[in-house]
């Protein structure tokens, strides 16, 4: 049975899933395809930053790892790109177990810090390595049509594909909003101290919770690859993905399941609008619509904290309980 907190999910998806029949226009599903990715990159970020309260600034590491796998298979070795996602997920699975160890006793902007040096190291190594990695010039990807090298002649294809990944990680975050490892998870991040003396494995959890992250996150740097057709080190490993990951979440509701797609919505129209209506001032105008961006998300976070998806909460039990008295 769908409960209360499922209805906002369902109008979210179906609409999605249903904007192709009607919608011809190659930019709006392109702009679709790109709130919904960034809503699912958001959504695995939210595991970690969310819900484990581990707050990550880094996470572009685990994106670009995806893309690059996905990219390097299907350029170098001419394998499909389904093997790369597979290949980027287990990579990205493993650094984040080892980041989660080594960096689990590290709190607040310490921990921050520690995922912005890894996702440093391997911007480095990647813009370094030109044998493997073509260095700074990026790796082009070949489109080679078909499924099994995701080769889509048209966008609607990749609206399901993108919507499936969406929908995955969307149950991956209810599943922690509903179950013993969830609730765990919750009281860790509230009080870990607390938490420890209840007997829950803290470490373990938030462990766990990293690296399934940073899979999530992997897969959607691969198909973000495929979809783009380029990977740029300074772009896949910069810090402004990172950034861009957690304002998503935290503007749509951190810690909740459908507040990184809400945010997603928010953030990657306005951005899309504003560069679509400012990007050809000349002169000193150049770039205002990323003044325009700033200013209306330090309004948000500012006004807004919980994010709208709780702020939204609030006002509906508040109508609720008027209605009642």
């Amino acid at each position: 049975m769908i409960g209360r907190r499922e209805w906002p999910a369902l109008v979210v998806f179906g609409a999605a899933a249903l904007a192709p029949l009607v919608i011809r226009d190659g930019f709006l599903l392109d702009s679709l395809i790109l709130i919904l990715l960034w809503g699912a990159v958001s959504g695995a970020w939210n595991v970690a930053g969310g819900y484990a309260g581990q707050v990550s600034l880094g996470h572009s590491a685990f994106f670009g790892l995806g893309a690059y796998s996905a990219a390097l298979l299907a350029t170098r070795f001419h394998q499909s790109p389904w093997l790369g996602l597979l290949v980027g997920a287990v990579l990205a699975t493993l650094a984040g177990l080892v980041i989660g160890y080594l960096a689990n006793r590290l709190k607040g902007p310490y921990f921050g810090l520690a995922t912005i040096a890894f996702s440093q190291v391997l911007l480095i190594l990647a813009s370094r390595w030109r044998a493997v990695t073509s260095g700074s010039e990026g790796i082009p990807v070949p489109f080679r049509p078909g499924l099994w090298t995701l080769g889509f002649q048209s966008k609607v294809p990749w609206v399901y594909l993108i919507l499936a990944l969406a929908v995955c990680v969307y149950l991956v975050a209810r599943y922690l909003e509903t179950s013993r490892p969830g609730y765990q998870l919750a009281g860790v991040r509230e009080d870990e101290d607390a938490a420890e003396a209840l007997g829950i494995p803290s470490r373990r959890l938030k462990v766990a919770a990293i690296a399934v992250s940073a899979a999530l996150t992997s897969v959607c740097g691969g198909l973000w690859a495929q979809y783009v057709g380029f990977v740029d080190p300074f772009y896949v490993f910069s810090v402004d993905l990172s950034v861009r990951f957690a304002l998503n979440s935290i503007i749509g509701g951190i810690g909740t399941a459908i507040g990184p797609f809400v945010g997603s919505f928010l953030i990657t129209s306005l951005e899309i609008y504003l560069r679509a209506t400012f990007s050809d001032f000349k002169a000193g105008l150049i770039g205002i619509y990323l003044i325009i961006y700033g200013c209306l998300l330090i309004v948000v976070v500012r006004f807004v904290p919980q994010g709208l998806v709780g702020w939204l909460g609030e006002r509906l039990r508040a109508v609720g309980r008027y209605a009642r008295a």
